[in-house]
């Protein structure tokens, strides 16, 4: 696998081989192993791919020459020879991640093992298409400078993660219709392709968020599981046998439209209970500057009885839509995450918890709620794993 080999992603198969026409195949499977396993050697990188120990070697040599592992120390002081531990080298690719949100956009550059590296932010009132072709272009290209020829050189893939139909929004952001309809008739990942060298990839954010988890998250998952992206509204993604699973048009679990009742036993949309435009909305209502918040979600400076009402109005409402979830998927654990500071993100798992037990299940698992290990960066994040899992993941057996 040379680094400018543009091969389409895996086709999901999972175990190894030693057929000819596999190497780039088995190239991806070391890498992803590695990935999830930094500090394999030699001898257990054989036993779970099921390759032959000269076949690992080779793979294993090349992938050293292109500059995607790097050996470690050997490990003395066992029976037989030493055995010299392998990981990723950090300086094997980058990838681009770009957020469009309603009220923000952002691009990252991350190294192969997922920290960024660079970042840069646009905040605004709501989403213009040509401006947001324009200043992502522009960012890209300063962006591209900074990290110098031969880190640029190394340039895998941008990856978007921007909601679906976002012209469909105009009138819940609180603009005219008009002023979005760039969005129906134009495309910004084809776009951006056209004026770059890179692949470009494109995926709901709130399934990025989740894509996220799969790819960078500092805990095991289970295998099914959903997560909820707490932004702007509120969206989520769906894990099913360990891979994202994104339905027939790629918004599955958006979780937003979702009907559920309030502690009055009114019914709206989930987006309208759970989502940060609902805070925002309470902050206009009391004079205060709702942009803080888009800004940096440590640095907020809201009345602690507002965000107490939003915590505990959402916790109810995301209790409800996790019942209504847990009547169709079965799933092992629901994940909470989002563009929360990291107090009231703890705050509203614990308030969700302790909803759930007040409500009846009878005749379903109650599912593990736990907080996402991401926070804030999921869906900038979500976006940069889109080209690096195309180009060199596969995905593994559970």
């Amino acid at each position: 696998m040379t680094f400018r080999d543009q091969q389409k992603p895996s086709d999901g198969a999972r175990y190894g081989s030693n057929q000819k026409g596999m190497r780039e195949r088995n190239e991806r499977l070391i890498l992803t192993l590695l990935r999830r396993t930094p500090g394999l050697a030699k001898a257990e990188l054989a036993r779970r791919t099921g390759l032959s120990a000269q076949t690992v070697s080779r793979l294993i040599a090349a992938l050293e020459t292109d500059g995607f592992i790097l050996r470690g120390a050997p490990q003395r002081g066992r029976v037989g020879q030493p055995s010299t531990p392998l990981s990723l080298d950090p300086e094997g690719a980058f990838f681009f991640g770009l957020k469009v949100g309603r009220r923000s956009a952002e691009l990252i550059a991350t190294d192969f093992l997922g920290r960024i590296i660079e970042r840069e932010k646009q905040i605004y009132d709501y989403p213009v298409f040509a401006e947001i072709l324009k200043g992502s272009r522009e960012a890209i290209d300063r962006v591209t400078t900074r990290l110098g020829p031969k880190r640029a050189s190394r340039l895998a893939g941008l990856g978007i993660a921007m909601p679906f139909h976002l012209w469909e929004w105009a009138p819940r952001i609180g603009v005219p219709a008009d002023a979005m309809l760039d969005w129906k008739t134009r495309d910004l990942k084809a776009e951006l392709e056209r004026q770059m060298s890179i692949p470009v990839f494109l995926q709901n954010d709130a399934t990025a968020a989740c894509s996220a988890e799969l790819v960078f998250g500092k805990a095991s998952h289970p295998p099914n599981f959903a997560s909820l992206h707490v932004a702007f509204f509120i969206g989520g993604g769906l894990v099913l046998r360990g891979s994202i699973f994104g339905g027939a048009n790629g918004n599955a679990a958006g979780f937003g439209p979702l009907r559920v009742p309030d502690r009055d036993g009114r019914v709206s949309a989930l987006i309208d209970t759970a989502s940060l435009s609902t805070l925002e909305r309470r902050l206009i209502e009391e004079g205060i500057d709702p942009r803080q918040i888009w800004v940096d979600p440590e640095g907020w400076d809201v009345p602690k009885p507002l965000l107490q009402k939003w915590t505990e109005n959402a916790a109810f409402a995301l209790a409800q839509a996790v019942r209504a979830t847990q009547t169709v998927l079965d799933l092992n654990a629901i994940l909470i995450d989002g563009w929360l500071p990291s107090k009231l993100r703890s705050d509203l798992v614990d308030g969700v918890r302790a909803e759930l037990e007040k409500i009846d299940m009878t005749g379903m698992a109650v599912p593990s709620i736990v907080t996402g290990t991401i926070g804030p960066d999921a869906r900038p994040l979500g976006a940069a794993s889109l080209p690096l899992t195309a180009r060199f993941l596969v995905e593994l057996p559970d």
